[in-house]
């Protein structure tokens, strides 16, 4: 049978970790928001109305990852010793990924999830006026493949 940590006796609770020993901890997540040609041209070479959507993107992750505990209400608070966010572009789609690390008695997953996620709507929102077709709908526009690519513990 299935363990369900954050359960119990029906109730949703935060696991105790407070005998559990400090180590440090990492943690990689990776996500894709697919885009029409011309606004992954627009991105590259700067011209988005907005603004810089990867820096405003790498702002607004790193916010997240912070405020993790805040958005997803059975994550712990932890001491964050280091966020890396960095973009790269595929055919069609730009990819985030999210690094996390410190130094703790629980892991650092949800935080990177968290800023990856940030990201890539953050990019959504900053250039959602040219990916709407004439019926205000995104035909392409898509974010896919959240997951965690990577979790270490005591290196």
């Amino acid at each position: 049978m299935v363990e369900f940590t954050h359960i119990s006796d029906g109730r949703a609770q935060m696991v105790d970790i407070s005998a559990k020993k400090d180590v440090v901890r990492e943690a990689v997540a990776k996500g894709r928001i697919y885009l029409r040609p011309a606004t992954l041209a627009a991105i590259r070479e700067g011209t988005v109305i907005k603004g810089n959507v990867l820096a405003t993107a790498r702002v607004a992750a790193t916010i997240a990852v912070k405020d993790t505990p805040r958005i997803i209400p059975m994550c712990h608070t932890i001491l964050l010793g280091a966020i890396t966010v960095d973009f790269a572009e595929g055919d069609g789609y730009i990819e985030a990924t999210v690094t996390t690390k410190s130094t703790g008695k629980t892991g650092v997953e949800m935080e990177a999830l968290t800023g990856v996620s940030v990201a890539l709507l953050t990019v959504w929102d900053m250039v959602k006026s040219a990916e709407k077709d004439e019926h205000g709908q995104y035909p392409v526009t898509r974010i896919e493949n959240i997951h965690v690519v990577e979790k270490k513990k005591g290196e």
